[in-house]
């Protein structure tokens, strides 16, 4: 079985040379084993087959790149794996994916990142949670911390076109459409990356001294962010800022200029994951959708959430 620590040499397994043992094997082909926020996920899948000693869940590293993640999909499918769990480098891969897993007969769990609701018909389940209620949350959080003053806001967006990106987005736009002493200075896209978001951030406090909120898509840009602003000589007072994922990292800076983050399950949405793909290749019935809920954390309650890791 997968060792507990994920990142150990052990488990950076090539889908073409494992041997298929007694035990079911789960193929999951993963993004990146770079992504600290990812990292959590596969902690997830790594929980579920240390507590199942039925099931050998073997994980790939496609680096970001679409043609290696084709390539680790082929593979395990070449290897007769019982059944395929994938965070997708992108929501359109899951397409060709999804085609041949379909003709091959072997189910396919998707985690995380959602596809298209026509793709979504090729695939057997979805684990992962809502981003427009993680928008909808963390704007809610920034409404309250104004509290009827004014607020310019800048959006860090993730990556184009991602699920991610856009549902959270529209999520905080829909809350502050609705708040007239809210507006929109500027947007951009930070591709989920600290250090993009500290670059964006200082051009931004140069050119709209007027900012006083910043929304991240998720806690790395957020706390680029905050270490702009403190470069910049700013207070805490003088910027709220808001992330999500509530990563270990992020809570470490709740009450020390991030101001909110919202909660993303990323051991749930693995362990979850993997729980569905080994029912499924057990050729058990599962629900399609399986949403795992986010949950506002605010200061007070940084212990509780940093227990949770």
């Amino acid at each position: 079985m997968i060792k507990k620590t994920l990142l150990a040499a052990s488990i950076l397994c090539s889908a073409s040379n494992f041997a298929l043992a007694d035990n079911m094997v789960i193929g999951a082909p993963m993004p990146s084993f770079a992504d600290k926020w990812l990292s959590y996920l596969f902690e997830g899948i790594s929980e579920f087959d240390v507590n199942h000693a039925d099931v050998d869940i073997k994980l790939t590293d496609a680096n970001e790149d679409p043609s290696k993640m084709l390539n680790d999909v082929d593979n395990f499918i070449d290897a007769e794996v019982s059944a395929l769990l994938v965070v997708p480098t992108d929501v359109a891969i899951v397409k060709p994916i999804a085609k041949k897993a379909n003709r091959a007969g072997i189910p396919l769990v998707i985690v995380n990142r959602l596809p298209n609701e026509s793709t979504m018909k090729n695939v057997d389940a979805y684990v992962g949670s809502e981003s427009i209620q993680a928008g909808i949350i963390q704007a809610q959080s920034i409404v309250g911390m104004l509290d009827g003053k004014p607020g310019n806001v800048a959006i860090l967006m993730g990556v184009l076109g991602h699920e991610a990106q856009i549902n959270r987005t529209e999520g905080n736009k829909q809350v502050f459409s609705q708040h007239p002493n809210i507006k929109i200075i500027a947007e951009q896209e930070g591709r989920w990356d600290r250090a993009k978001a500290l670059q964006i951030t200082e051009d931004w406090l140069q050119a709209h001294p007027e900012i006083n909120v910043i929304v991240a898509n998720n806690d790395e840009m957020a706390i680029g962010a905050l270490l702009a602003a403190k470069k910049a000589g700013l207070t805490d007072a003088d910027l709220i800022i808001s992330g999500v994922d509530a990563t270990p990292d992020a809570l470490e800076y709740l009450g020390a200029g991030l101001d909110s983050t919202v909660f993303q399950s990323a051991k749930g949405q693995g362990y979850g994951g993997a729980e569905i793909a080994y029912q499924l290749g057990k050729g058990e019935k599962v629900e399609k959708m399986n949403w795992i809920d986010f949950e506002l954390v605010k200061e007070d309650q940084k212990a509780e959430y940093l227990s949770k890791y």
